[in-house]
């Protein structure tokens, strides 16, 4: 079967992929990132201290990153098909095995490692590579959509499990969660993404547009361990890194932190879903920007405005603070993902996105894994959210720095981005 048409008078069938990838990342980020609503219940029914579960979700955080190098692989030999099925099938199966669990080690291996297993294969990971074949024109703006899931998870999880479990117990909630995510990502899997794409991608057709002549990779023919002993590819770890332990603090311990300093659940609730709200139509400015900016100004803006939220959020004494911040947070909170993606495609080509990606990825989750420990150790031992919270926003302002020594945007023949790579 021949892939669709790329004429501009037929709507590109790559959109679709776009929309049904952007759904899934929605169930799988939000239930990652968004755990906060279940974090108290589950360790007040288990009857596990914070230090204990936050240790958990630690440890499952960091397989979920180690979890994504592999899908990454798979999707290249298998395709992206096999691997979204083969992560549902394994998500479903942990979370049955969760909701029986009452003991510490059952639960880290349910909860903390076989669903994070699961989620690692379902996450933008796996989606990456087929949206970077089937887009090159307008690649960034793409990827942008692809991280409007992981915002709308944090916006419409966060609040929807918080309500959820007022009537119902985790484990059903859990339950719920897992058949919904079947019933989103099989169709998706088996009816519209489409691994081969036209030669191309989006770009104009031949004699279409003088001047648009296809972007160059300057280091399409590295090896990936050429690729990973660049300095563009630590520079982007580095930046996913503080990215991962900013998100996943904020989605694990936000909401414990504001209720911790006065704000009841519901407030608390609001005030994290809201950061993923306004970030879902801040995504199609900030994609467009992508497209037409350099890349790497652009993620240093987002990761320096992102930075100081932290502290403001800290701060926030009364709703009105709260927010504020979080509208501005919002705005900011998406693109990191999808420009050090697209930063990685337009260094290393599609040929070793996936794979970089997820390596580069793992460095996001080891973040997102200190974080979860920290937050929960920092509370406990010192009384205070500032250990965490603080270094959250420190990181991030370091790393905006580091982004602006990234290579600027790829031009034909790629010898500006080489020279940064």
């Amino acid at each position: 079967m021949h892939p669709p048409s790329t004429s501009p008078s037929r709507w590109y069938f790559g959109w679709n992929i776009v929309a049904a990838a952007t759904v899934v990342t929605l169930l799988t980020v939000g239930m990652r990132l968004g755990i906060g609503p279940l974090f108290l219940p589950m360790a007040e029914d288990l009857g596990f201290s914070r230090s204990l579960l936050s240790s958990i979700v630690a440890v499952g955080m960091l397989c979920y990153g180690l979890a994504m190098p592999l899908a990454g692989w798979l999707v290249a030999r298998r395709g992206t098909r096999f691997v979204l099925l083969a992560g549902t099938a394994i998500l479903v199966l942990a979370t049955l095995w969760a909701v029986n669990t009452r003991t510490p080690a059952g639960l880290l291996l349910s909860f903390g490692i076989l669903m994070s297993i699961g989620a690692g294969f379902t996450s933008p990971i796996a989606l990456t590579p087929v949206i970077s074949r089937w887009f090159q024109r307008r690649r960034g703006m793409a990827l942008f959509f692809l991280s409007t899931g992981s915002m709308a998870g944090i916006a419409f999880m966060t609040p929807a499990l918080g309500l959820a479990l007022q009537h119902l117990s985790w484990q059903t909630t859990l339950l719920a969660f897992a058949a919904l995510f079947t019933l989103v990502t099989v169709p998706v899997a088996l009816w519209v993404v489409r691994d081969q794409a036209p030669d191309g991608g989006d770009a104009p057709l031949p004699g279409a547009r003088a001047g648009s002549a296809p972007t160059v990779a300057p280091c399409a023919h590295f090896s990936i361990a050429q690729a990973m002993r660049t300095a563009t590819f630590a520079k982007v770890s580095l930046g996913l890194f503080a990215c991962g332990f900013s998100m996943n603090l904020l989605g694990t311990h936000g909401m414990p932190m504001l209720m911790d300093h006065g704000f009841d659940a519901t407030t608390s609730a609001l005030g994290i879903g809201l950061i993923g709200l306004v970030a879902i139509p801040s995504t199609v400015f900030l994609g467009r920007l992508a497209d037409r900016l350099p890349r790497r100004l652009l993620l240093a803006a987002i990761y320096c405005v992102r930075g100081i939220g932290f502290f403001a959020l800290l701060l926030a004494g009364d709703r009105l603070q709260l927010y504020g911040t979080s509208v501005v947070g919002g705005i900011v909170w998406a693109g990191s993902i999808a420009l050090s993606s697209a930063i990685l495609a337009d260094v290393y080509g599609v040929r070793l996105v996936g794979v970089l990606y997820g390596w580069a990825y793992l460095s996001h989750q080891v973040g997102a894994m200190a974080s979860a420990w920290l937050g929960g150790w920092g509370y406990e031992h010192l009384g205070t959210h500032w250990l965490a919270f603080g270094l959250a926003g420190a990181l991030l302002l370091v790393a905006s720095g580091v982004a602006l020594a990234l290579p600027g945007r790829v031009v034909a023949g790629g010898a500006r981005a080489a020279s940064g790579a």
